[in-house]
């Protein structure tokens, strides 16, 4: 598990990206709360309801990959705040050009997921569902399917815009 001595030094670090985002792009940024409850295979984590504004980062993941995740997590998940804070909810995609652009200002090659070996720590991966769409094969989590299968709700391709039909 991390030492409360890596949990000062991630805080620390990810207060030093705001700071250094907020003087970069001349807007007040505040700094926002940092918490190590993050379970399951993501590393970090942005959350923003209402005013409530927190940054999530996994404890497990963060102590086998510390130097790592100081490198590419903190950045990543500082980035999510600073186009919240820059551009709004409205029209951005959540790893788009904007996120992107602020990666690359950090110095930081704006990769979206990690590719870390976790076996071992306990993670509990999410069962995935075979659906399809006119040009290709999804595998879909579990809580979609649910949702698809109890609820009636309908996902679409991106790129096709077909709705996901399952593979019986």
């Amino acid at each position: 598990m991390l030492d409360d001595e890596r949990r000062r030094l991630v805080m620390d670090v990810t207060a030093e990206r705001i700071g250094e985002a907020s003087l970069r792009y001349g807007v007040p940024l505040a700094v926002i709360p940092v918490t190590f409850d993050l379970f399951g295979v993501s590393a970090g984590m942005y959350r923003s309801a209402g005013r409530q504004t927190v940054i999530r980062y996994n404890p497990l993941i963060f102590s086998r990959y510390f130097e790592e995740n100081l490198r590419d997590t903190v950045p990543h998940e500082v980035a999510h705040y600073v186009v919240d804070k820059l551009y709004g909810r409205r029209g951005v995609r959540p790893h788009g050009c904007q996120w992107q652009a602020v990666m690359t200002d950090f110095g930081v090659t704006p990769l979206v997921r990690h590719d870390w070996n976790l076996e071992g720590l306990g993670i509990r991966r999410q069962r995935r569902f075979a659906y399809r769409c006119g040009c290709g094969r999804h595998d879909v989590t579990a809580v979609r399917h649910n949702r698809m299968r109890k609820r009636g709700v309908v996902y679409r391709c991106r790129r096709c815009g077909e709705a996901l039909r399952p593979i019986d």
